[in-house]
């Protein structure tokens, strides 16, 4: 969602930071512009970025990332299928730089000293700061017998977005491909649901359809139930065998089986998707804490401040505040994190009573689309966000209409983002 900020106390904070910028010459150090080091250049590193600079110019701004563009998830399931091509959901850091004046560090940070407030980097750079977000997305645990460069995951776009093409190309008339779907949470939760029905649709439109088994380590559909249990069973009847309470133990690449709690699946081609975790940068920097089962970071909302490390700030799909992990949802929470931030700068508490929204399309077949959304408020008795009532909302059922509004919806986005 869009972020509605006072922009009378944006200005007026403007101005006392400008005012300050102005004597550094002959006052303090402290009295220097302030520095907002961003590490991770996805949706949520992007926006924050982007905003900060925008509602406030006189803070500093360093997008700490090692691609030239971010690749995005989104819409990378028809890149699969063929519907678009890479360059449709690739997308670049030029206008940060340019419109903005953040500055890109085309590197890789690699640890944080949080004492001296430094950023280290794989070049050797020393990036201080005075406030720190980090948005390094996901990792992934890893799965006996399971090479992703063999049978690629695809969670992050990019080179194994193609790979999992090239699996869906192989499978042979009347073939099984075997999916897997991770506990929750997990990035995007409609998003394997979404492959599932893409994948049956894409060897229904060549003729090929054998199955399309969905190995779910989740009790139930995790996102749109009634979208998904409508087309398992009816648009996809016979072609997309759902198997709840399946949670993939190792892989036989050599045999050609997934093996699970319950049985020896065998594949033609598959596409295991491991569980997931906080990027590794947030664990390395001791932002989980202390308890070892910990998988994401304890963050205040009304920040996303650290609960662990103060001045350190983690956003999109590495925080544990309740709210799903998604490209929007990083995109509003990046949102709230630079409203906060340039709050700070200027001496206020941050506001209160964040809110923040998720909005999905998912493509049910080559020209059929579905969609969710939900408003998350924050809960002060709990210290997380949580959905506000009456406002989570399915599509009835999908349509060419919600096809279309797809890549509006998605185009708008990244413009949001990176634009």
């Amino acid at each position: 969602m869009m972020f509605s900020h006072n922009r009378r106390k944006l200005l007026q904070a403007s101005g006392a930071l400008v005012a300050t910028g102005a004597l550094s010459a002959t006052t303090p150090a402290q009295a220097a512009a302030p520095r907002v080091v961003v590490i991770g250049g996805g949706f949520a590193g992007a926006t924050v970025a982007k905003y900060v600079r925008m509602w406030n110019p006189a803070i500093q701004v360093s997008l700490v990332e090692p691609n030239p563009g971010h690749v995005s998830c989104i819409l990378s399931n028809l890149v699969m299928t063929g519907a678009v091509g890479m360059s449709t959901i690739t997308l670049r850091y030029d206008n940060l730089r340019s419109k903005y004046g953040v500055n890109i560090v085309a590197d890789r940070a690699v640890s944080i000293d949080p004492v001296s407030r430094v950023v280290l980097t794989a070049n050797g750079s020393r990036l201080p700061y005075d406030k720190l977000v980090l948005a390094p997305g996901i990792d992934f645990d890893s799965i006996p017998g399971l090479d992703s460069a063999v049978l690629p995951h695809a969670w992050q776009a990019g080179p194994q977005t193609l790979a999992l093409k090239a699996q869906l190309d192989s499978v042979p008339a009347g073939g099984t491909f075997v999916m897997s779907i991770p506990k929750a949470p997990y990035r995007c939760p409609p998003g394997p649901y979404e492959r599932a029905c893409l994948l049956a649709d894409s060897l229904l439109r060549r003729r090929r359809a054998g199955r399309v088994i969905v190995l779910d380590a989740n009790s139930d559909v995790v996102a749109e139930p009634h979208t998904f249990h409508t087309a398992f069973q009816t648009t996809y009847a016979g072609v997309i065998d759902y198997r709840p309470n399946s949670e993939v133990l190792s892989v036989d690449w050599a045999g050609k089986k997934v093996v699970t709690n319950w049985e020896s699946v065998p594949f033609d081609a598959a596409n295991i998707i491991p569980p997931q975790r906080a990027g590794k940068l947030v664990a390395a920097a001791g932002l989980l804490g202390s308890d070892p089962a910990t998988r994401w970071a304890p963050v205040n909302p009304l920040s996303y401040e650290s609960r662990v490390v103060p001045n350190v700030h983690v956003i999109g799909d590495s925080q544990g505040t309740g709210q799903p992990k998604s490209g929007h949802m990083a995109n509003a929470q990046a949102k709230v994190c630079a409203d906060a931030l340039v709050r700070y700068f200027a001496g206020e508490q941050p506001d209160p009573a964040p809110m923040t929204s998720s909005a999905c399309y998912s493509p049910i077949t080559a020209t059929t689309a579905s969609w969710l959304t939900v408003v998350f408020g924050y809960d002060a008795a709990s210290g997380l966000m949580k959905p506000v009532a009456n406002t989570l909302a399915e599509a009835p059922a999908p349509t060419a209409g919600h096809y279309k509004d797809m890549f509006g919806w998605a185009k708008n986005l990244f413009a949001d983002s990176f634009s």
